[in-house]
């Protein structure tokens, strides 16, 4: 049997992703629970230099950053198959998975998130209403375009889940309980697509810490 480590934080959007394609493949793995702020120490700096969430083993090969984990896993483990066959709708998977890295979350979840909940609920800090009004045609841009690109389909690449479909849904999962995320989402086709994905028995397995929910709700 083979051994697989995880290392991060719960509640990271980022981990879920890798717990929940781990569930979906139906793969047994050992959570490692890292604190707020132990992933800056030199420990866990030791795993993911650049002292991001998630960290990955498997058998003694260690590697980080979530999609390259992802991809990983659909070499090793490709069964079920999370990336489509078809070159169109691997390229379609492999867009959104871009949109999420490289403008959604750090553009627009991100500061939206911390000063709606991280900061004012859970640290004390004040929200920064400038940082949040800075975010939104961001995120407003975020959320048009994945609504375009889901259109009509069951799922973004087509009619079965794939990495950008469990990437993407462990990004709006909390967000969509803060007051911007409700109002983006509202009359979107990517709500009833939400509400589908959460309603998955790798989602229900990997819920994020109650009190981030809560802290969410009370945003």
């Amino acid at each position: 049997m083979s051994e697989i480590n995880v290392y991060g934080i719960p509640g990271s959007p980022f981990l879920r992703s890798v717990e929940i394609t781990l569930h979906e493949k139906g793969l047994d793995y050992e959570l490692h629970r890292i604190a707020p702020g132990e992933h800056k120490q030199p420990d866990y700096l030791a795993r993911h230099p650049f002292g991001r969430i998630p960290a990955f083993e498997h058998d003694g090969f260690a590697i980080y950053e979530t999609q390259a984990i992802l991809r990983y896993l659909e070499d090793i483990f490709p069964t079920p198959p999370l990336t489509p066959g078809n070159p169109g709708a691997r390229a379609r998977m492999n867009q959104v998975i871009g949109i999420i890295e490289c403008y959604y979350f750090p553009k627009a979840a991100a500061p939206i998130a911390f000063n709606r909940i991280i900061g004012p609920r859970l640290l004390g800090v004040p929200g920064d209403e400038a940082a949040v009004a800075e975010a939104m045609p961001m995120a407003r841009t975020c959320f048009a375009e994945l609504d375009r690109l889901l259109a009509d389909k069951p799922y973004l690449t087509g009619h079965s889940v794939s990495l950008a479909d469990i990437m993407l849904a462990a990004q709006l999962d909390l967000f969509r309980e803060c007051p911007e995320g409700r109002k983006l989402l509202a009359g979107t086709r990517l709500e009833p697509w939400l509400n589908r994905m959460v309603a998955r028995p790798s989602f229900i397995a990997t819920e994020p810490p109650a009190m981030l929910r809560e802290a969410a709700l009370a945003a």
